[in-house]
């Protein structure tokens, strides 16, 4: 199986915030702001991999600055790192001052996304080739993630964490 760029799987999504998708401070809800995460990560890792997608899990967010109504919202997913059958797909979360136009971080987000078949059973994936210097720092990130996932939910013994365990010798 062939291998391929982390940019091909690049996706940007902008939106604008409305009133109806707001909280009573007239914030973006979360869970709205994940399920958009949610749709730009599906298809980065659609588009890596050429097949159906589901998600795996959510492994990281955090929200760092309310997201408020009228913003101009643009989120951008890209695989960080494919592993047999799953995609790491790391998630950042921008706004644009309305006057200036400059961007602020206001989220990022890390999820699993499995490729399968029309029958739902995982398929392997292609390799990832990290290019630049931020998807090379993610790409060897990512293999440490996975295994504090794993352990955490009790699919792998600490013991076995070796990208873990190299960490702290």
């Amino acid at each position: 199986m062939d291998s391929r760029p982390a940019k091909n799987s690049l996706t940007i999504l902008t939106d604008l915030v409305l009133p109806g998708e707001t909280n009573p401070l007239d914030n973006l809800f979360g869970g709205e702001l994940l399920a958009r995460m949610d749709r730009a990560s599906s298809i980065a890792a659609r588009r890596h991999c050429k097949r159906i997608v589901v998600t795996a899990s959510v492994n990281h967010v955090a929200f760092s600055k309310a997201v408020p109504v009228g913003s101009v919202l643009t989120i951008e997913a890209k695989v960080s790192r494919a592993f047999k059958s799953s995609m790491e797909i790391f998630v950042d979360v921008w706004i644009e001052d309305r006057e200036s136009g400059e961007k602020t971080k206001v989220n990022e987000g890390i999820y699993t996304f499995v490729a399968v078949d029309e029958t739902g059973t995982p398929i392997k994936v292609p390799k990832l080739i990290p290019e630049t210097d931020l998807e090379k720092d993610r790409y060897e990130g990512a293999l440490r993630r996975k295994q504090l996932s794993l352990v955490l939910s009790n699919k792998m013994k600490p013991s076995d964490a070796t990208e873990l365990k190299a960490l702290f010798k």
